[in-house]
């Protein structure tokens, strides 16, 4: 459903509204490219240019996370964009997300946001942030220990550096080695990463093939 004549809001900032009227924005075609959260009645809408630091960095995150597990045997299944929504309650849409582990149930392939509700929210979620650092770590935190994440990775775009968290009765602290990918150090990520800016993927790939094998 289209919804029209909706008010402007202001974006990439938190604005207070109701459940319904998140859905009514979220829904709308105003803001098709905007990228979604809520959390205690408030909403954020970002809609911010994604730049080639913000895909390169998005790139290898995935590639380091996808070859680890797939080396280790560990059972993975990643989203990128995807929302995620617990009704009447929160939303988030962060650029990358896993469900690992092999008592984890995937959430089917629809066009409509997963529904936490029925699934566990996912293990490992990852955001890419350069202007909104400061957000991804202070009120995005608090929203993924609410949703129930397992552990959350900031990408500090500004400064290459990666800031892992492990989420844990509900709080959250920095780690420096995976709890939910055993044996991936934080500092792998992040000097893949620093890799990225004048290596092509192959040269990456090929040294964290080397690093975790």
């Amino acid at each position: 459903m289209v919804i029209v004549n909706l008010p402007k809001i202001d974006t990439d900032t938190w604005v207070k509204v109701s459940w319904d009227e998140f859905l009514e924005f979220a829904d709308s075609s105003d803001y098709q490219e905007g990228r979604f959260y809520f959390y205690q009645n408030y909403m954020r809408v970002e809609m911010s240019p994604v730049g080639s630091i913000h895909g390169s960095n998005n790139n290898v995150v995935s590639n380091v996370v996808n070859l680890f597990a797939a080396l280790k045997n560990i059972k993975i299944k990643g989203w990128v964009n995807t929302s995620f929504r617990r009704t009447n309650e929160s939303e988030c849409q962060p650029d990358l997300a896993f469900y690992i582990g092999d008592a984890v149930k995937f959430p089917p392939l629809t066009n409509s946001p997963v529904n936490i509700n029925e699934f566990a929210a996912p293990t490992l979620v990852v955001e890419i942030a350069a202007s909104s650092v400061n957000d991804d770590l202070g009120f995005k935190r608090l929203l993924y220990e609410r949703l129930g994440v397992k552990e959350y990775w900031v990408m500090d775009a500004n400064n290459n550096d990666i800031i892992a968290f492990e989420i844990i009765d509900g709080g959250s602290r920095r780690i420096q080695e995976s709890k939910v990918l055993p044996g991936l150090q934080i500092e792998t990520v992040k000097e893949a990463i620093q890799r990225s800016q004048n290596q092509d993927d192959g040269e990456v790939n090929r040294w964290l093939l080397s690093i975790f094998r």
